[in-house]
């Protein structure tokens, strides 16, 4: 198994983790969607795309989407935070968004080199 697939197969751990914990939200995380703004149910929107995320990721035909979608998923988690002065819960989303992007451009380049 290649470095690019563990990696994808990690981060699409990572996003099943993180449907779970959307699907399932704490009261902390509850009160957190709410000081960024966001709608009671947009928690269940963040598990569905994690949940797909996680999905794509698995099959390396789909992989690039997959990284695609976790890059998006995370990247708006992070400006999220960002734009609120919520420090403490940027670190994890901006980590996980370098390593889609990673995942990314590797399956990106490894489809390049098959065609």
């Amino acid at each position: 198994m290649s470095f690019s697939s563990i990696l994808a197969w990690l981060l699409a751990a990572f996003f099943l983790f993180g449907f779970y914990g959307n699907a399932f939200i704490t009261v902390d995380y509850a009160a957190a969607y709410a000081r960024w703004g966001y709608p009671n149910w947009f928690h269940y929107l963040t598990a569905a795309l994690e949940l797909a995320a996680a999905l794509l990721l698995i099959g390396s035909g789909t992989r690039i989407y997959g990284a695609g979608l976790g890059a998006v998923v995370m990247a708006a988690a992070t400006l999220t935070t960002l734009a609120h002065g919520d420090y403490s819960h940027t670190t994890a989303p901006a980590i996980v968004l370098l390593v889609s992007l990673t995942v990314l451009a590797l399956s990106l380049a490894a489809r390049r080199r098959t065609t």
